[in-house]
């Protein structure tokens, strides 16, 4: 037998999905669309699925398997490793929005630091629709389970490099970071420091990238210095004397995140220094409470919820028999000036 250019292997006992999508090289979720009928595929990618699916035997709705039958149970799982930040909080007013507008329950499901953490097959016995995975990454096995039962994946603002297999989505954090720059520039800033989470994620590295390449730029000559925040740590703590170093009106300071420019605000308040008088600062994400801020912190606006609700809609129109295809989609970032800049 040959399928997909193998020779010579064993026709199963009983043919699964499995066995199909092995034969023909495509993916359990691409073979079992064609085999449905559903989407659309290149004519000779259809023509392998259903060559291999003849040969081996395979009678779709025969094996058991993961996921009901007869579709999905109306959900879609939200995977965060925190609930309790205010990222978080717009990223699941995002998702639940869209969600409810499509028919679905959002489930929200917690992600363990650990290489045992289930949650995958927790979400196949429940027959969700897909998943959404924020500011994280699934491991290999985790990556496994989800494409042998055929449940759908869509990656939020990952931490790590883009995998090219997956489908992320994602923000302009490198020209967002550029847009701090040249603002503190054009503002008057001569000397400057990024307070930067670590270790540094992609899209952290990305927005300093930006800050840094924009500010060669126009200024080559310009003092920058890094101040590293360890991840879960006080930022006020680590900024402290750095900035007791530094402060002064030629001073402009970017925080890679909201959450540590509202370190920054702290530092400056304990070291008797007025923001934007004696430092001018620019945050990282617009959420919610950077307007509440004394002075409102000016900030570059990431569109946090319409990125999740977008997933949200990518899993919809999967279930709906659109493919899914790898790649990465890019919501564009914008400046907010407020009152943390002269």
């Amino acid at each position: 037998m040959t399928i997909g250019g193998r020779q010579g292997d064993a026709v199963p006992a009983s043919a699964r999905l499995t066995d199909v999508a092995d034969a023909a090289r495509v993916s359990v979720s691409t073979a079992s669309r064609v085999l449905a009928g559903r989407g659309e595929v290149r004519p000779e990618t259809r023509a392998r699925i259903e060559a291999a699916a003849a040969e081996l035997g395979y009678r779709r709705g025969a094996e058991r398997r993961g996921r009901p039958r007869g579709g999905t149970a109306g959900l879609i799982d939200l995977v965060l490793g925190n609930f309790h930040d205010a990222w978080s909080d717009e990223v699941v007013a995002g998702a639940r929005i869209a969600a409810t507008e499509a028919g679905y329950d959002l489930v929200l499901t917690a992600e363990r630091d650990a290489p045992d953490d289930d949650w995958p097959v927790r979400i196949a016995r429940r027959g969700s629709a897909g998943v959404v995975i924020g500011l994280s990454g699934p491991t290999g096995a985790q990556l496994e389970v989800l494409e042998r039962l055929g449940i759908p994946l869509v990656l939020l603002d990952p931490r790590a490099e883009r995998n090219r297999a997956a489908t992320t989505i994602g923000t302009t954090n490198r020209e967002g970071g550029a847009s701090a720059a040249r603002h503190l520039l054009d503002r008057g800033a001569e000397r400057f420091l990024i307070v930067s989470t670590e270790p540094r994620y992609r899209f952290g590295r990305a927005r300093i990238e930006g800050f840094e390449a924009a500010l060669r730029e126009r200024k080559p000559d310009a003092r920058l210095d890094i101040v590293p925040v360890r991840w879960g740590a006080h930022p006020a703590a680590a900024v402290l004397e750095p900035l007791r170093d530094a402060v002064g009106p030629e001073l402009g300071v970017f925080a890679s995140t909201d959450g540590l420019a509202l370190g920054v605000y702290e530092a400056a308040a304990a070291l008797g220094a007025r923001i934007p008088h004696d430092l001018q600062l620019v945050g990282f994400d617009d959420l919610r409470h950077s307007a509440w801020l004394q002075p409102p912190l000016t900030t570059v606006h990431q569109p946090v919820r319409e990125m999740a609700a977008e997933a949200v809609r990518m899993i919809d129109r999967h279930a709906h028999g659109a493919l899914l295809e790898p790649g990465h989609v890019e919501f564009a970032t914008e400046l907010v000036v407020r009152g943390s800049t002269r």
